[in-house]
């Protein structure tokens, strides 16, 4: 079943199939997937930080004013600046890497049905040139693979098919680069987490080394709070990281084969062609 809408007489919606549908509806809940850990920080202190909250009514209850310091605070001061800039960096990089993946990993976009049904009504009309201009002026994925199979025709068939698999080998891997980028902030991100819980259980020990005294525990919290909760954004950041790269991938080995169907279908009329 397709939704459309009409808008007038000259402008007209494309229709939304149920396919699509749930295409765009994963892609969403992946960025909210991504977005949900900064949201969790928000909404859930309590939970997350007990023993600050545990700390607050103690101070209450001996007549101490509270201070009222959010979770999100906490983090903040936690991490310090220069590891707030780095997740920083890391998230707005993620979520842009994944929006631009999920705009451009869609059938509509590296297999557009309307370049298939042109280029293979040109076939039937026996149109070649037509069709191979149409294939070389698409941006696409099928475009490409197309128009790398024509351009060899007249080498014989055993040419072209050579041709469309240089030219689907080229393709598939500029866009595997593309989604190696995301992979590479989940390998990123639990690292630089790994280096700031160093970094902070050298600072405590540092403190207690410079210490004639055995050190407050609120001065041992400064470097034990940063080892932790950097951890925990790099762990926030990796995981669906991590998980929309698989995705990703999938999409990617299944939009390979549906271009090496469709193009090995639309020049298959050219199979008994010999050379000219």
């Amino acid at each position: 079943m397709e939704l459309g809408v009409q808008a007038g007489s000259d402008m007209t919606v494309r229709p939304w199939t149920a396919d699509s549908l749930r295409a765009l509806l994963s892609r969403l809940l992946l960025v909210i997937a991504t977005a949900a850990p900064w949201i969790a920080a928000t909404v859930a202190p309590t939970a997350l930080a007990p023993e600050a909250v545990l700390a607050q009514d103690d101070a209450a209850d001996e007549g101490a004013e509270p201070e009222g310091k959010s979770y999100l605070a906490f983090l903040a001061e936690a991490l310090g600046l220069k590891y707030i800039i780095v997740f920083l960096v890391l998230s707005f990089g993620l979520v842009a890497l994944l929006v631009m993946c999920f705009l451009q990993f869609r059938k509509t976009v590296l297999l557009p049905p309307d370049l298939s049904q042109q280029f293979e009504q040109h076939l039937e009309n026996k149109e070649y040139q037509q069709a191979f201009e149409l294939a070389k002026g698409s941006d696409s994925y099928l475009g490409r693979v197309l128009a790398a199979g024509m351009g060899k025709l007249q080498s014989g068939y055993p040419a072209a098919v050579e041709a469309m698999q240089g030219a689907q080998g080229e393709e598939a891997m500029k866009l595997e680069h593309k989604i190696s980028y995301v992979s590479l902030v989940g390998a990123l991100a639990p690292m630089f987490g790994l280096l700031g819980t160093v970094d902070g259980m050298v600072a405590a020990f540092m403190k207690i080394a410079g210490s004639d005294t055995a050190p407050k525990p609120s001065e041992l919290a400064v470097g034990i709070s940063q080892a932790l909760v950097t951890t925990l954004i790099g762990l926030w950041l990796a995981i669906p990281a991590i998980a929309c790269y698989g995705i990703l991938k999938n999409w990617l080995q299944r939009f390979n084969m549906d271009v090496e169907d469709e193009s090995t279908r639309l020049m298959s009329r050219f199979q008994n062609m010999g050379k000219k």
